[in-house]
């Protein structure tokens, strides 16, 4: 195996330096009051060539993420939705569709998965889809408003062999129709996020789903670094890195913060990160948990993108289960993607049509398409 690779180096300056260095060059934080100390913090490396996070400084201790997730709730809402409005245009939300490819049958043992085939959740396991039915579904997304269509393998690993390279032929297929290909496989080396660039592949998904210390409690098949070895794997390849995780698991709010801290830490940071409310699945270990309250989901969603003003936030699985003012509160809050559909791989996910008369009532907009072009 190669050797891994050591991490960046962190300048340290102090908070009000770098607060006041990070609002004059970047206006991120416009019309923010925040508070500063001359504590130590981590200053992120910034890498030019990748343009979707070429403004992105981070700078994050774990006091001062705390500190920000115990802000008074209107307080952190209102903070949010002001780095949203700097960062991007306000009403403007991406629509995307998530296909699930290859269902079922998933030896890993995550608790939240009703795809694992350890557990009895009535998902059965499933051959992987041929192209031309998944680009079918590719072009009625599109006719429906999707910008981003992602495919979603049930795998622990992709495998070099014929189903990798019908997975290339999806994405190369999906890229011809204009669309943000993305794909979430499960673990990647090196070498497949390099084909996956080549057939053009816009995004790739793998999230770390919770804070190192809990993540124990969720899964025990792959641990966190394989993770974290992945998403690396993906930047290196100059694919775009989707990656976020999932609340209501039974993590503590301390576990949030770690979560949040170590996406805010990525280098560069994510250019998407998807927010996910649990979708308690009979069958799986998680099965019995009681849904998380709106106000915590809202809080999570608010302070990820206060740390990462550049990223989409995607307000993912678990959106059912949501009002429709407690999705308000999450655009508000800095959210501007959601997925459309009635399904997200598996769960329940709200009809377009209930979608459609929200962005209405609200007066938002979907994204315009974005051009996408093969990179090879």
């Amino acid at each position: 195996m190669p050797a891994a690779k050591k991490a960046p180096r962190f300048e340290k300056t102090s908070m009000k330096s770098m607060l006041s260095s990070w609002a004059e060059q970047f206006s991120l934080w416009s019309n923010c009051s925040i508070q500063g100390d001359n504590r130590s913090i981590i200053r992120i490396p910034l890498r030019a060539k990748h343009p979707c996070t070429s403004y992105c400084y981070a700078f994050v201790t774990i006091q001062y993420v705390r500190e920000l997730y115990h802000t008074p709730f209107l307080t952190l809402v209102a903070q949010a939705s002001r780095v949203h409005e700097a960062n991007h245009t306000y009403n403007d939300i991406q629509r995307c569709t998530l296909l699930s490819v290859k269902t079922g049958g998933c030896p890993e043992d995550c608790a939240y998965c009703p795809q694992a085939a350890r557990y009895h959740t009535g998902v059965k396991a499933e051959k992987l889809m041929r192209t031309p039915e998944v680009l079918e579904a590719a072009r009625n997304a599109k006719a429906n408003g999707a910008t981003r269509f992602c495919m979603g393998a049930a795998w622990r690993e992709v495998r070099d062999g014929r189903d990798f390279d019908e997975v290339l032929e999806m994405v190369r297929g999906v890229t011809d129709l204009g669309l943000e290909a993305c794909a979430t496989l499960g673990m990647l080396t090196e070498s497949q996020a390099q084909r996956l660039k080549e057939a053009g592949l816009y995004a790739y998904n793998h999230n770390l789903d919770t804070s190192r210390n809990f993540y124990s409690e969720i899964i025990h098949t792959r641990d966190y670094d394989d993770r974290l070895n992945t998403i690396q794997h993906v930047r290196d390849a100059g694919i775009t890195v989707c990656c976020g995780g999932i609340v209501g698991m039974g993590e503590t709010d301390e576990d949030r913060i770690q979560f949040l801290l170590t996406l805010a830490s990525l280098d560069p940071q994510p250019e998407s990160v998807p927010i996910n409310a649990l979708v308690a699945v009979p069958g799986t270990p998680l099965g019995e948990r009681e849904q998380i309250d709106a106000f915590s989901f809202v809080r999570t969603i608010a302070c990820a993108r206060i740390l990462m003003p550049k990223a989409k936030v995607r307000l993912s699985a678990g959106r059912l289960s949501l009002s429709e003012e407690a999705q308000t509160l999450a655009f508000l809050a800095g959210a501007n993607s959601i997925f459309l559909g009635d399904k997200l791989l598996t769960t329940p996910n709200p009809e377009p049509d209930a979608d459609y008369r929200l962005f209405e009532k609200l007066g938002l907009e979907p994204s315009a398409m974005t051009t996408v072009e093969h990179s090879a």
